[in-house]
């Protein structure tokens, strides 16, 4: 096959199956040497083959049916995924954040998507399920720093429970005694992202840049559908968290704005 723009390589059942082996072989080793994660890697590589393959089968049923109800459908069931995914990796967080979560991502998901598709990239139709449900599916990705700012954000709140009380006693808001944490938290959400923006194309060619290139498109083309996706995920998850940071600090107060301690939350 010549090196000309426009080839892709479809890979068989027998690459998928080579794939495998090599994380069945990284399994191995770790039993070998007792790390104690081989069967969570081979278990989680399985279902990564099924869920992707799926999804493959379900976003080529949607592409070709044109349907914007279709597309908002499988909106609605990713978004509620990555709800799912927040509130089981965040860790020492209330119960009944879901609603907070759901809200938040819905707004800067629908915010993003909008100046993505409607200013920059303008496809026809407007809700093109080729272009929108890619983007749908990607956004999210940013689940995991917001579980980790919310971890964060009640981990230093019960931390600098003493500096709290004490802003409290001396007249200071709930919303300014729980500042620093919002802050500390937001900032650990957002390094993975800007980590990210500073490596792509020098240190990394990120997925979907990859993905494009292989499959025969434009890479030049493609290194500006990555800088799109990179710039709406890092702006997304600044106004995510913080959207949730607005919505959830009071979680740590009672009505009398006084510190609410995890046991009474």
């Amino acid at each position: 096959m010549s090196g000309d723009l426009g080839n892709s390589y479809n890979i068989d059942i027998w690459g998928l199956l080579i794939a495998l082996g090599m994380v069945a072989v990284a399994a191995i080793i770790s039993e070998l040497m007792h790390m104690g994660i081989g069967k969570t890697l081979t278990w989680s590589s399985c279902r990564a083959l099924v869920q992707l393959c799926a999804m493959g089968f379900i976003i080529g049923y949607v592409i070709r049916s044109n349907s914007v109800w279709m597309v908002f459908a499988l909106m609605a069931v990713m978004l509620v995924a990555a709800v799912q995914i927040v509130m089981s990796r965040a860790r020492g967080i209330p119960k009944g954040l879901a609603g907070p979560i759901f809200l938040s991502l819905v707004i800067t998901m629908l915010l993003m998507l909008a100046l993505v598709t409607e200013l920059i990239v303008r496809p026809h139709p407007w809700y093109a399920p080729q272009l929108v449900v890619p983007l749908t599916g990607m956004l999210p990705g940013h689940t995991y720093a917001l579980a980790v700012g919310l971890s964060r954000f009640y981990e230093s709140m019960e931390e600098r429970r003493d500096e709290v009380d004490m802003m409290l006693a001396l007249g200071a808001t709930p919303w300014e005694s729980a500042r620093p944490s919002i802050v500390s938290s937001i900032r650990l959400g957002l390094l993975p992202t800007t980590a990210s923006l500073a490596s792509s194309g020098i240190v990394t060619i990120p997925g979907m840049m990859a993905g494009q290139v292989i499959a025969g498109g434009d890479p030049l083309n493609a290194a500006k559908y990555q800088f799109v996706v990179l710039d709406a995920i890092a702006a997304l998850t600044l106004l995510a968290d913080g959207l949730i940071m607005v919505m959830i600090y009071r979680t740590c107060f009672t009505a009398d704005d006084q510190y609410r301690p995890p046991e009474a939350r």
